[in-house]
């Protein structure tokens, strides 16, 4: 039995997900969105369960380079693009499709004599992150057009506040997106996670008989079952958590009211009470700001994190009545507590805590 923190996926949960996803506009194409090792998921084992998603995107050439040396033959995305033009030579020969949000990425293609790729033309409708503005943008894809080492034009955009549904922006950004597009006739993309359960109308506003098979969803981390709308859970849309973070009690202390806990002593008992040691820290990428507060589960309950987190051990009150027993089972997060109230009482995104694991242990992945 091990000690240690670690997660735990559950790949059939991954596939609900996508199911519902898929059910929100059905004949849109699914790019399923894997950086970040699948936002903390396992790439590998993610796209193996993701099989019949139409193509990966990935945010580095060498994430894509993995995918392909595990055997994935999917279309995939290079969200970020090339950031060197000796990248062009790699990019070619794992036949990927590369997003162009810069003039510099544009010449090198123009440069480019030893291969051809299908382009994703980023368009920049108030992201103001990557991408050209919609006045540059005609001039790009003239470009793009009539450049040798481009087979296939495609255009996309990202949605900045799709998360908040009253949130006026995503709708200047669909009409800029919408006028740019309306005569064009190749693929298109607009809605990531945010925008598929914050302004479906993303979707279906471009989702027509003219454009069947052209538009494309993005989901990424709506697919392992957290939400991207704000102060809201993942199983509030039908989602299921996809991932358990747990480990394991392994020490009680009785303390005495005023004694402080921990590296600086910052923390005190109000009270006598009982102390439980767990064994995760940020060494496991159970960062220090989880000291605020931050709740865990044990025996069906929920107890608060004190003191300061360290390397490999974190504290919690468990109460002076506390019947828990070295060995007991601690859930971080995940099905009984949902990583988006972590992300709440420490004041940060749920984003951030599923891709901070370290994986220090090893992944359990469960069908």
């Amino acid at each position: 039995m091990t000690f240690s923190a670690r997660a735990r996926i559950n790949l059939s949960a991954i596939q609900h997900n996508l199911n519902v996803i898929r059910s929100i506009e059905p004949a849109a194409r699914v790019m399923a969105v894997v950086k970040g090792n699948a936002y903390g998921h396992g790439m590998l084992e993610t796209a193996t369960a993701l099989a019949d998603v139409d193509a990966f995107a990935v945010a580095r050439i060498s994430e894509a380079a993995q995918l392909r040396d595990a055997g994935c033959e999917h279309p995939l995305v290079l969200l970020g693009g090339i950031v060197a033009e000796s990248d062009l030579d790699l990019a070619a020969r794992l036949g990927v499709s590369l997003c162009v949000h810069n003039h510099e990425q544009i010449e090198w293609l123009e440069n480019f004599a030893c291969g051809a790729f299908a382009v994703w033309l980023k368009i920049d409708t108030g992201m103001h992150r990557l991408g050209f503005d919609t006045n540059a943008a005609e001039m790009a894809i003239a470009r793009l057009n009539s450049c040798s080492a481009v087979n296939k034009l495609s255009l996309m955009t990202h949605l900045a506040n799709a998360d908040n549904p009253n949130d006026e922006m995503t709708d200047r950004q669909m009409e800029q997106f919408s006028t740019l597009t309306n005569d064009f006739k190749g693929d298109i993309s607009i809605a990531n996670s945010g925008g598929l359960f914050g302004a479906a109308r993303s979707l279906q506003r471009f989702s027509n008989a003219s454009r069947e098979g052209r538009v494309w969803m993005r989901p990424g981390i709506a697919l392992f079952g957290v939400s991207p709308i704000e102060g809201s859970l993942g199983t509030e849309l039908g989602l299921k958590p996809a991932m358990n973070f747990e480990s394991t009690l392994i020490a009680i202390k009785a303390i005495r009211a005023g004694q402080p806990v921990g590296y600086g002593g910052e923390w005190q008992a109000p009270c006598d009470t009982k102390i439980g040691v767990i064994a995760v820290g940020y060494g496991d990428g159970y960062a220090c700001y989880m000291q605020a507060g931050a709740p865990m589960s044990i025996n069906d309950r929920e107890v608060r994190v004190v003191g300061a987190v360290s390397m490999d051990l974190t504290t919690v009150d468990l109460g002076p009545n506390a019947q828990d027993e070295i060995g007991d089972r601690v859930l971080l997060w995940g099905d009984t507590l949902p990583v988006e109230r972590v992300a709440e009482a420490v004041r940060t995104a749920a984003y951030q805590l599923i891709t901070g694991i370290t994986h220090r242990e090893a992944a359990v992945f469960d069908e």
